[in-house]
């Protein structure tokens, strides 16, 4: 393994095991941390269908030539394994020692069916055959009932029956009906698992029979679209197609409840064709990302106090003084950090209002993900509605989101909305709108360009940045850029915006080596979702060896190895909290004109993906008070006293700060308190404008 840069796989794991930390912070009230319990398990699902799925294609098709790290994609799978047994170890001894038993002492309890009392039993007996037994469905393996195909992440009941007249044994499966509530309420504050309340009703699936073992087991399969876009002539049709193969993805990984037996454990393994190195055993019920249930249980003083989303402050005046947006973007440009201020109140607001501006004629948007109750898409139908030209430039291939932008795509298409899927061989991850606006017989472009994506329900919790302008410059640029995405064209020049993947590259490149000029004099501070980038790598290495200061804020991948620089001038840190930090920021200390500083937003991380194969967006921030407000959010996630994660001169991520895991020593907390109080120092209420 290569000390100069780290795997990606394995550095994707070591985040998962920062999320695990978070849920063993005693300071954290219980049900963050049995939330985070379950984070750390729905992150590892999706971990298994892609990536290591994609490792085992590489096995698979003979592929032993080493990652850039060093290690060949066996390899990497070994120690993925290795990894992954011990990440799962720790949050099981962390679940059933700590988490459980402490909810016993709040009075909420999960329950074996032998540890529930006549009346408990009776219910859910009832309970069972009215809302169970009817859709349940035993699948027995016989001669005449070949293996059954057990669909990705579905929770299965392994049984064995015995024939007593005969003698004659069968192994028998059972299908947890995905609808079902995985935890069922017994009693005030006592939970059963489903599955144990199907298992001790197996005799009436089974009727006649002698019930033997009965073992838990879950199959995860490869989730990943393979979809030929030279060669589909219908690209929605190609994906819509796909998606029910995915179903039918090959399996990577099987867990098991440990209590199964050997025969039981090689039938599975030898029908899902896997190996024995693909099976996880546990001591906990399995899919624990259903945690989120319990998480979501109303406990005095067991979960996080809510933070309400504040309007951003000349927003705030402008809908109370009856101002639409357009008149406040002209007077200047306006920058929101959500979702300590509303994405409600700002951007849907934004596109609510150029749906029924009777003065818009245009309207072009960007959307990768989006959630299934979209404001934002219903406001393009209604544009759309009463004649607006609209263009979508939907990205259908958005991963474990493809099913919900088709169904956009189809609505908007019924509506009369342009509907594009961007560029052959390219994802369209950038974040875009365009507004054309006819103000005294002129054409006027407003335009937002932001780091996440348009979507109501993670705007609630991801940290994202927002930028409004009517920049004559950005907006012909963003004009360019959807030119390019929905017609012909070759290598518009762009004035201010720098687009991946004509110009990000070797734009970022430059910077890093104009920033290495300056020395000890020089400054980059990076906040992104990833570091895997080679190229890029060894540009920062260069950097801090030349004496500037680098400083990496990488909520996830960073392959990037700190201790190769014997300066120390290298500091990588990461932030976990209540929400994910997902926002993308780029300063240079001298990138700028005249050598000034140069900021930058937008939707690219420094991966080979995002820089070679999406288009992406990175905007420049030029007004001052914008500037300032991105330097405190860097100042406040790279303070000293807050809780953090940082990565040591050996690739080790080490958790840093105070003990105690507070308000008054999260950045996040601070950053909220401090966007809170802006509006306080302009007079203006902090009142909840949305849902968030």
């Amino acid at each position: 393994m290569s000390d100069r840069f780290g795997n990606r796989e394995l550095s994707w794991l070591d985040f998962n095991g920062r999320v695990l930390a978070l849920a063993h912070e005693p300071s954290l009230p219980l049900l963050e941390r049995v939330k985070f319990c379950g984070i750390f398990s729905a992150n590892l699902d999706e971990f298994y269908q892609v990536r290591v799925a994609a490792l085992k294609d590489q096995v698979a098709a003979g592929i032993v030539k080493p990652s850039h790290d060093g290690l060949s994609p066996s390899r990497q799978l070994k120690e993925i394994a290795k990894r992954v047994e011990s990440l799962v170890d720790e949050q099981e001894e962390l679940l059933l020692n700590t988490l459980l038993p402490q909810l016993v002492e709040r009075g909420v309890r999960v329950c074996e069916w032998n540890e529930l009392d006549e009346v408990e039993q009776k219910q859910l007996s009832l309970e069972f055959e009215r809302n169970m037994y009817p859709v349940l469905t035993p699948i027995a393996i016989d001669p005449a009932h070949p293996f059954p195909y057990v669909s990705s992440l579905a929770l299965s009941i392994g049984v064995t029956v015995t024939d007593p007249r005969t003698k004659e044994e069968r192994f028998a499966r059972v299908k947890v009906p995905t609808f079902l509530k995985r935890f069922q309420e017994a009693s005030a504050g006592r939970f059963i698992a489903v599955e144990n309340v199907i298992a001790a009703h197996l005799d009436w699936l089974f009727p006649g029979m002698e019930i033997g073992q009965v073992v838990m087991f879950r199959v995860t399969r490869n989730a990943d679209l393979t979809v030929d876009e030279d060669e589909a002539e219908d690209l929605l049709q190609a994906v819509e197609m796909e998606l029910r193969r995915r179903r039918f993805g090959r399996a990577v990984k099987l867990d098991v409840s440990d209590n199964i037996d050997d025969r039981t454990l090689a039938l599975l393994i030898e029908e899902l064709d896997l190996e024995p190195v693909d099976v996880s055993r546990h001591r906990a019920p399995l899919a624990l990302s259903a945690l989120s249930q319990l998480a979501s249980l109303q406990i005095e003083g067991a979960r996080d106090e809510p933070w309400l989303p504040v309007v951003p402050g000349r927003l705030a005046v402008a809908e109370a003084t009856g101002q639409s947006m357009f008149r406040v973007i002209r007077e200047r440009e306006i920058l929101v950090h959500h979702p300590y201020e509303s994405f409600a109140s700002s951007t849907e607001k934004f596109v609510e209002q150029a749906a029924t501006d009777p003065n818009v004629r245009a309207i072009k948007i960007t959307l990768y993900r989006t959630s299934g109750d979209s404001p934002i898409a219903r406001s393009l139908i209604k544009a759309a509605e009463r004649g607006v030209q609209v263009v979508v430039l939907i990205e259908l291939k958005a991963r474990f989101d493809e099913e919900a932008n088709v169904h956009w795509a189809k609505e908007l298409e019924r509506a009369g909305v342009h509907v594009m899927y961007g560029l052959v061989g390219l994802k369209t991850h950038s974040k875009c709108i365009l507004v054309v606006r006819e103000e005294a017989g002129v054409l006027r472009r407003y335009v937002h360009i932001g780091t996440g994506n348009y979507n109501s329900k993670t705007a609630r919790v991801y940290e994202d940045l927002g930028y409004f302008t009517c920049s004559e410059d950005i907006g012909e640029d963003v004009t360019q850029l959807f030119n390019a995405l929905t017609g012909f064209g070759r290598n518009p020049e762009y004035v201010k915006l720098v687009i991946a993947p004509q110009h990000l590259r070797s734009e970022i490149a430059r910077l890093i080596q104009n920033e290495t000029a300056y020395g000890a004099n020089g400054e980059i501070t990076v906040k992104v979702n990833a570091i895997a980038d080679p190229e890029m790598v060894e540009l920062l290495y260069e950097a801090a060896e030349a004496g500037v200061r680098v400083r990496l804020l990488v909520r996830g991948i960073c392959c990037l190895r700190p201790g190769v620089v014997e300066t120390g001038h290298i500091q990588v840190r990461s932030i976990l909290g209540r929400f994910l930090e997902h926002s993308r920021m780029y300063r240079f200390g001298h990138g700028g004109v005249d050598g000034q500083p140069l900021y930058l937003l937008g939707s690219a991380d420094l991966m080979p993906r995002n820089l070679d194969k999406r288009v992406e967006v990175l905007t420049p921030i030029e007004h001052e008070k914008h500037q300032r407000w991105i330097d405190e959010t860097f100042e406040h996630l790279f303070a000293e006293d807050v809780v953090a994660f940082e990565m040591q001169r050996d690739g080790r991520w080490m958790r840093v700060g105070p003990v105690d895991f507070s308000e008054d020593n999260d950045a996040q907390a601070r950053l909220y308190k401090w966007a809170s109080d802006q509006q306080v120092r302009l007079g203006i209420p902090e009142t909840e404008q949305d849902s968030a």
